[in-house]
Protein backbone atom coordinates (compact mmCIF):
# COMPACT_ATOMS: atom_id res chain seq x y z
CA UNK A 1 0.00 0.00 0.00
CA UNK A 2 1.18 3.61 -0.50
CA UNK A 3 3.34 4.91 2.37
CA UNK A 4 2.22 7.87 4.46
CA UNK A 5 5.17 10.00 3.30
CA UNK A 6 4.71 9.01 -0.33
CA UNK A 7 1.01 9.75 -0.26
CA UNK A 8 1.59 13.07 1.52
CA UNK A 9 4.11 14.15 -1.13
CA UNK A 10 1.71 13.15 -3.88
CA UNK A 11 -1.19 15.05 -2.32
CA UNK A 12 0.98 18.19 -2.05
CA UNK A 13 1.99 17.94 -5.71
CA UNK A 14 -1.54 17.08 -6.84
CA UNK A 15 -3.08 19.94 -4.85
CA UNK A 16 -0.73 22.71 -5.95
CA UNK A 17 0.15 21.64 -9.50
CA UNK A 18 -2.59 19.29 -10.69
CA UNK A 19 -2.70 18.21 -14.33
CA UNK A 20 -5.42 19.86 -16.37
CA UNK A 21 -7.42 18.23 -19.16
CA UNK A 22 -6.66 19.24 -22.72
CA UNK A 23 -9.03 22.07 -23.74
CA UNK A 24 -10.06 19.85 -26.64
CA UNK A 25 -10.78 16.88 -24.36
CA UNK A 26 -14.35 16.52 -25.57
CA UNK A 27 -13.09 15.88 -29.08
CA UNK A 28 -10.45 13.44 -27.82
CA UNK A 29 -12.70 11.28 -25.63
CA UNK A 30 -15.50 10.23 -27.95
CA UNK A 31 -18.98 10.72 -26.52
CA UNK A 32 -22.26 9.39 -27.87
CA UNK A 33 -25.73 8.73 -26.58
CA UNK A 34 -25.91 5.01 -25.74
CA UNK A 35 -27.93 2.74 -27.99
CA UNK A 36 -27.23 -0.23 -25.67
CA UNK A 37 -26.38 -2.44 -28.65
CA UNK A 38 -29.95 -2.52 -29.94
CA UNK A 39 -28.74 -3.71 -33.35
CA UNK A 40 -26.67 -6.59 -31.95
CA UNK A 41 -27.74 -10.19 -32.38
CA UNK A 42 -29.63 -11.76 -29.51
CA UNK A 43 -26.92 -14.33 -28.85
CA UNK A 44 -24.16 -11.72 -28.47
CA UNK A 45 -22.62 -10.19 -25.36
CA UNK A 46 -22.80 -6.38 -25.03
CA UNK A 47 -20.88 -3.92 -22.83
CA UNK A 48 -21.58 -0.17 -22.77
CA UNK A 49 -19.07 2.22 -21.16
CA UNK A 50 -20.73 4.91 -19.02
CA UNK A 51 -17.54 6.56 -17.75
CA UNK A 52 -14.63 5.72 -15.43
CA UNK A 53 -15.23 2.13 -14.21
CA UNK A 54 -18.95 1.97 -15.00
CA UNK A 55 -20.16 -0.54 -17.58
CA UNK A 56 -23.60 -1.93 -18.35
CA UNK A 57 -23.13 -5.54 -19.45
CA UNK A 58 -25.97 -7.42 -21.11
CA UNK A 59 -25.71 -11.18 -21.49
CA UNK A 60 -27.30 -12.99 -24.46
CA UNK A 61 -31.09 -13.12 -24.66
CA UNK A 62 -32.66 -16.39 -23.42
CA UNK A 63 -35.25 -18.12 -25.56
CA UNK A 64 -38.58 -16.33 -25.27
CA UNK A 65 -37.17 -13.23 -23.58
CA UNK A 66 -37.13 -9.69 -24.95
CA UNK A 67 -33.61 -8.99 -23.63
CA UNK A 68 -30.72 -10.56 -21.78
CA UNK A 69 -29.82 -10.23 -18.08
CA UNK A 70 -28.21 -6.83 -17.37
CA UNK A 71 -25.47 -6.17 -14.82
CA UNK A 72 -24.24 -2.66 -13.98
CA UNK A 73 -20.69 -2.35 -12.62
CA UNK A 74 -19.45 0.48 -10.33
CA UNK A 75 -22.05 3.09 -11.34
CA UNK A 76 -21.17 6.70 -10.43
CA UNK A 77 -23.24 9.50 -11.95
CA UNK A 78 -22.42 12.31 -9.50
CA UNK A 79 -20.25 15.20 -10.71
CA UNK A 80 -17.69 14.79 -7.93
CA UNK A 81 -16.15 11.59 -6.59
CA UNK A 82 -15.88 13.02 -3.10
CA UNK A 83 -17.68 13.14 0.26
CA UNK A 84 -18.70 16.70 -0.68
CA UNK A 85 -20.74 18.02 -3.59
CA UNK A 86 -18.61 21.18 -3.53
CA UNK A 87 -14.98 20.07 -3.30
CA UNK A 88 -13.01 17.18 -4.74
CA UNK A 89 -12.37 15.98 -8.31
CA UNK A 90 -15.07 17.06 -10.76
CA UNK A 91 -15.83 15.38 -14.07
CA UNK A 92 -14.10 16.72 -17.16
CA UNK A 93 -16.39 14.59 -19.35
CA UNK A 94 -20.12 14.28 -18.83
CA UNK A 95 -21.94 10.98 -18.41
CA UNK A 96 -23.16 9.84 -21.83
CA UNK A 97 -26.74 9.72 -20.56
CA UNK A 98 -28.76 10.70 -17.50
CA UNK A 99 -29.09 7.93 -14.95
CA UNK A 100 -32.86 7.91 -15.50
CA UNK A 101 -32.39 6.67 -19.08
CA UNK A 102 -30.50 3.51 -18.14
CA UNK A 103 -32.62 0.52 -19.23
CA UNK A 104 -33.86 -2.08 -16.76
CA UNK A 105 -31.02 -3.40 -14.60
CA UNK A 106 -31.10 -6.81 -12.86
CA UNK A 107 -27.93 -6.57 -10.74
CA UNK A 108 -25.50 -3.88 -9.60
CA UNK A 109 -21.93 -4.91 -8.72
CA UNK A 110 -19.60 -2.75 -6.59
CA UNK A 111 -15.85 -3.38 -6.42
CA UNK A 112 -15.10 -1.34 -3.25
CA UNK A 113 -16.18 1.71 -1.31
CA UNK A 114 -14.02 4.51 -2.75
CA UNK A 115 -16.12 7.44 -3.96
CA UNK A 116 -15.25 6.96 -7.62
CA UNK A 117 -16.73 3.44 -7.43
CA UNK A 118 -19.49 3.58 -4.81
CA UNK A 119 -21.72 6.65 -5.13
CA UNK A 120 -24.59 6.90 -2.65
CA UNK A 121 -26.92 9.13 -4.75
CA UNK A 122 -26.45 6.83 -7.75
CA UNK A 123 -27.15 3.69 -5.70
CA UNK A 124 -30.27 5.26 -4.19
CA UNK A 125 -31.62 6.21 -7.62
CA UNK A 126 -30.96 2.74 -9.03
CA UNK A 127 -32.70 1.11 -6.08
CA UNK A 128 -35.80 3.23 -6.59
CA UNK A 129 -35.88 2.80 -10.37
CA UNK A 130 -34.94 -0.85 -10.78
CA UNK A 131 -34.86 -2.63 -7.39
CA UNK A 132 -31.91 -4.77 -8.58
CA UNK A 133 -29.75 -7.23 -6.68
CA UNK A 134 -26.62 -5.59 -5.22
CA UNK A 135 -23.31 -7.45 -4.96
CA UNK A 136 -20.63 -5.96 -2.70
CA UNK A 137 -17.47 -7.25 -1.00
CA UNK A 138 -17.24 -8.20 2.67
CA UNK A 139 -18.25 -5.71 5.40
CA UNK A 140 -20.10 -3.35 3.07
CA UNK A 141 -23.47 -4.44 4.45
CA UNK A 142 -23.85 -1.34 6.68
CA UNK A 143 -23.66 1.15 3.83
CA UNK A 144 -26.05 -0.94 1.74
CA UNK A 145 -28.57 -1.02 4.58
CA UNK A 146 -28.21 2.74 5.09
CA UNK A 147 -29.20 3.24 1.45
CA UNK A 148 -32.36 1.19 1.85
CA UNK A 149 -31.22 -1.95 0.04
CA UNK A 150 -33.32 -4.87 1.28
CA UNK A 151 -31.43 -7.84 2.80
CA UNK A 152 -33.05 -10.07 0.18
CA UNK A 153 -31.36 -8.02 -2.53
CA UNK A 154 -27.98 -7.54 -0.80
CA UNK A 155 -25.25 -10.09 -1.48
CA UNK A 156 -22.12 -9.67 0.68
CA UNK A 157 -19.25 -11.88 -0.52
CA UNK A 158 -15.69 -12.65 0.51
CA UNK A 159 -12.99 -13.46 -2.04
CA UNK A 160 -13.74 -16.69 -3.92
CA UNK A 161 -17.32 -16.85 -2.68
CA UNK A 162 -20.02 -16.89 -5.33
CA UNK A 163 -23.75 -16.40 -5.51
CA UNK A 164 -26.25 -17.57 -8.11
CA UNK A 165 -29.34 -15.48 -8.70
CA UNK A 166 -32.43 -15.92 -10.82
CA UNK A 167 -33.82 -12.85 -12.55
CA UNK A 168 -37.13 -12.42 -14.33
CA UNK A 169 -36.88 -11.02 -17.84
CA UNK A 170 -39.77 -9.63 -19.88
CA UNK A 171 -41.06 -11.38 -22.98
CA UNK A 172 -42.30 -9.66 -26.12
CA UNK A 173 -45.86 -10.66 -25.19
CA UNK A 174 -45.72 -9.18 -21.69
CA UNK A 175 -44.90 -12.36 -19.80
CA UNK A 176 -41.79 -13.38 -17.84
CA UNK A 177 -38.82 -15.68 -18.47
CA UNK A 178 -36.37 -16.72 -15.75
CA UNK A 179 -32.63 -16.45 -16.37
CA UNK A 180 -29.78 -17.48 -14.08
CA UNK A 181 -26.35 -15.97 -13.57
CA UNK A 182 -23.45 -16.41 -11.16
CA UNK A 183 -21.20 -13.75 -9.66
CA UNK A 184 -17.93 -14.63 -7.96
CA UNK A 185 -16.02 -12.20 -5.76
CA UNK A 186 -12.40 -12.46 -6.91
CA UNK A 187 -9.22 -10.87 -5.46
CA UNK A 188 -7.76 -7.50 -6.35
CA UNK A 189 -4.72 -5.57 -5.10
CA UNK A 190 -6.17 -2.35 -3.70
CA UNK A 191 -7.54 -0.84 -0.46
CA UNK A 192 -10.71 0.75 0.90
CA UNK A 193 -11.82 3.84 2.85
CA UNK A 194 -14.54 6.47 2.79
CA UNK A 195 -13.01 8.63 5.52
CA UNK A 196 -9.93 9.12 7.67
CA UNK A 197 -10.71 6.39 10.19
CA UNK A 198 -12.07 3.42 8.20
CA UNK A 199 -9.03 2.48 6.09
CA UNK A 200 -9.15 -1.24 5.23
CA UNK A 201 -12.35 -1.82 7.23
CA UNK A 202 -14.16 -3.20 4.19
CA UNK A 203 -13.00 -5.53 1.44
CA UNK A 204 -12.16 -4.61 -2.16
CA UNK A 205 -12.56 -7.02 -5.05
CA UNK A 206 -12.72 -7.81 -8.71
CA UNK A 207 -15.68 -9.84 -9.99
CA UNK A 208 -16.38 -12.71 -12.37
CA UNK A 209 -19.78 -12.84 -14.07
CA UNK A 210 -20.95 -16.09 -15.63
CA UNK A 211 -23.97 -16.79 -17.77
CA UNK A 212 -25.27 -20.11 -16.49
CA UNK A 213 -25.84 -22.54 -19.35
CA UNK A 214 -29.22 -22.00 -20.96
CA UNK A 215 -30.37 -21.90 -24.58
CA UNK A 216 -30.44 -18.39 -26.00
CA UNK A 217 -32.68 -16.92 -28.65
CA UNK A 218 -29.77 -17.17 -31.06
CA UNK A 219 -29.10 -20.80 -30.24
CA UNK A 220 -25.53 -20.43 -28.97
CA UNK A 221 -24.40 -23.35 -26.84
CA UNK A 222 -21.72 -21.71 -24.70
CA UNK A 223 -21.95 -19.66 -21.52
CA UNK A 224 -20.19 -16.28 -21.60
CA UNK A 225 -17.79 -15.20 -18.86
CA UNK A 226 -16.91 -11.59 -18.02
CA UNK A 227 -14.26 -10.31 -15.60
CA UNK A 228 -14.49 -6.86 -14.02
CA UNK A 229 -11.21 -5.61 -12.57
CA UNK A 230 -12.68 -2.84 -10.44
CA UNK A 231 -9.67 -0.97 -9.08
CA UNK A 232 -6.39 -2.84 -8.76
CA UNK A 233 -2.63 -2.65 -8.84
CA UNK A 234 -0.37 -5.39 -10.18
CA UNK A 235 3.00 -4.83 -8.47
CA UNK A 236 4.68 -2.30 -6.20
CA UNK A 237 7.42 -0.28 -7.87
CA UNK A 238 9.69 2.00 -5.85
CA UNK A 239 11.33 4.97 -7.59
CA UNK A 240 14.24 3.94 -9.84
CA UNK A 241 13.26 0.25 -9.74
CA UNK A 242 12.98 -1.78 -12.92
CA UNK A 243 9.30 -2.72 -13.11
CA UNK A 244 10.06 -6.01 -14.80
CA UNK A 245 12.24 -7.13 -11.89
CA UNK A 246 9.74 -6.73 -9.04
CA UNK A 247 7.26 -9.41 -7.92
CA UNK A 248 3.72 -9.27 -9.30
CA UNK A 249 0.41 -10.13 -7.68
CA UNK A 250 -0.22 -13.86 -8.24
CA UNK A 251 -4.00 -13.58 -7.86
CA UNK A 252 -4.65 -12.83 -11.52
CA UNK A 253 -3.06 -16.02 -12.80
CA UNK A 254 -5.07 -17.87 -10.18
CA UNK A 255 -8.25 -16.24 -11.48
CA UNK A 256 -7.36 -17.18 -15.05
CA UNK A 257 -6.63 -20.77 -14.07
CA UNK A 258 -9.79 -21.14 -12.00
CA UNK A 259 -12.16 -19.80 -14.67
CA UNK A 260 -10.27 -20.97 -17.73
CA UNK A 261 -10.26 -17.50 -19.26
CA UNK A 262 -12.90 -14.90 -20.07
CA UNK A 263 -14.73 -13.77 -23.19
CA UNK A 264 -14.47 -10.15 -22.03
CA UNK A 265 -12.42 -8.35 -19.37
CA UNK A 266 -12.92 -4.79 -18.14
CA UNK A 267 -9.50 -3.70 -16.86
CA UNK A 268 -8.35 -0.40 -15.28
CA UNK A 269 -5.60 1.48 -17.14
CA UNK A 270 -5.44 4.93 -15.48
CA UNK A 271 -4.49 6.86 -12.31
CA UNK A 272 -1.05 5.22 -12.00
CA UNK A 273 1.44 8.11 -11.59
CA UNK A 274 3.59 8.70 -9.60
CA UNK A 275 4.42 5.01 -9.74
CA UNK A 276 6.18 4.96 -6.37
CA UNK A 277 2.88 5.94 -4.76
CA UNK A 278 0.22 4.45 -7.03
CA UNK A 279 1.68 1.25 -8.48
CA UNK A 280 0.51 -0.95 -5.61
CA UNK A 281 -3.13 0.12 -6.01
CA UNK A 282 -3.57 1.28 -9.63
CA UNK A 283 -2.55 -0.61 -12.75
CA UNK A 284 -0.64 1.15 -15.50
CA UNK A 285 -1.30 0.25 -19.15
CA UNK A 286 1.69 -2.11 -18.95
CA UNK A 287 0.26 -3.74 -15.83
CA UNK A 288 -3.17 -3.97 -17.46
CA UNK A 289 -1.79 -5.90 -20.42
CA UNK A 290 -0.07 -8.34 -18.04
CA UNK A 291 -3.34 -8.77 -16.12
CA UNK A 292 -5.12 -9.41 -19.43
CA UNK A 293 -2.66 -12.19 -20.18
CA UNK A 294 -2.77 -13.62 -16.65
CA UNK A 295 -6.56 -13.97 -16.57
CA UNK A 296 -6.57 -15.47 -20.08
CA UNK A 297 -9.03 -13.02 -21.56
CA UNK A 298 -9.95 -13.08 -25.24
CA UNK A 299 -10.92 -9.40 -25.39
CA UNK A 300 -10.49 -6.46 -22.98
CA UNK A 301 -11.69 -2.87 -22.70
CA UNK A 302 -9.64 -0.33 -20.77
CA UNK A 303 -11.42 1.67 -18.07
CA UNK A 304 -10.65 3.90 -15.05
CA UNK A 305 -9.73 6.87 -17.23
CA UNK A 306 -11.47 9.63 -19.19
CA UNK A 307 -13.66 10.95 -16.37
CA UNK A 308 -11.83 12.51 -13.40
CA UNK A 309 -8.28 13.80 -12.89
CA UNK A 310 -7.17 11.56 -10.02
CA UNK A 311 -3.39 11.48 -10.47
CA UNK A 312 -0.67 13.39 -12.31
CA UNK A 313 -0.34 11.62 -15.68
CA UNK A 314 -1.84 13.49 -18.68
CA UNK A 315 -5.46 12.48 -19.10
CA UNK A 316 -4.96 11.02 -22.60
CA UNK A 317 -1.79 9.12 -21.69
CA UNK A 318 -3.46 5.86 -20.54
CA UNK A 319 -5.18 4.98 -23.85
CA UNK A 320 -2.15 6.11 -25.86
CA UNK A 321 0.24 3.98 -23.81
CA UNK A 322 -2.17 1.05 -23.99
CA UNK A 323 -1.76 0.93 -27.76
CA UNK A 324 2.03 0.77 -27.32
CA UNK A 325 1.89 -1.91 -24.62
CA UNK A 326 -0.47 -4.11 -26.64
CA UNK A 327 1.97 -3.92 -29.55
CA UNK A 328 4.96 -4.67 -27.30
CA UNK A 329 3.19 -7.77 -25.98
CA UNK A 330 2.66 -9.08 -29.50
CA UNK A 331 -1.13 -9.01 -29.17
CA UNK A 332 -3.55 -8.21 -31.97
CA UNK A 333 -4.34 -4.49 -31.90
CA UNK A 334 -8.04 -5.24 -31.31
CA UNK A 335 -7.44 -7.61 -28.39
CA UNK A 336 -7.26 -4.85 -25.78
CA UNK A 337 -8.64 -1.41 -26.64
CA UNK A 338 -10.61 1.48 -25.21
CA UNK A 339 -14.04 2.62 -26.36
CA UNK A 340 -15.95 5.89 -26.41
CA UNK A 341 -18.27 7.11 -23.68
CA UNK A 342 -21.68 5.64 -24.41
CA UNK A 343 -20.25 3.19 -26.94
CA UNK A 344 -21.38 -0.44 -26.87
CA UNK A 345 -18.82 -3.15 -27.59
CA UNK A 346 -20.37 -6.35 -28.95
CA UNK A 347 -18.76 -9.75 -28.39
CA UNK A 348 -20.00 -12.46 -30.79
Amino acid sequence: MPSFLGMSAFMWQFTFSPPTPDPQIESLVKLQAPTWGKDAKKDELKATWLGHACFLVELPTPVGAARGPRVLFDPVFSHRCSPSAYIGPGRYTKPPCPIESIPDVDAVVISHNHYDHLDEPTITTLRKQHDPHFFVPLNNDAIMASLGIAPTHTHILDWWENREVSVELPTESGGKVTANLRLTCTPAQHMSARGMFDRMHTLWASWALEELPAPSAGGHNKAYKVWFGGDTGYRHVDPHQNEEEVPVCPAFKEIGDKFGGFDLALIPIGAYNPRGVMSSVHASPSDAVRIFQDIKAKKAIGMHWGTWVLTIEPVMEPPNLLVEEVKKAGLHEDAFTVCGLGETVVIP
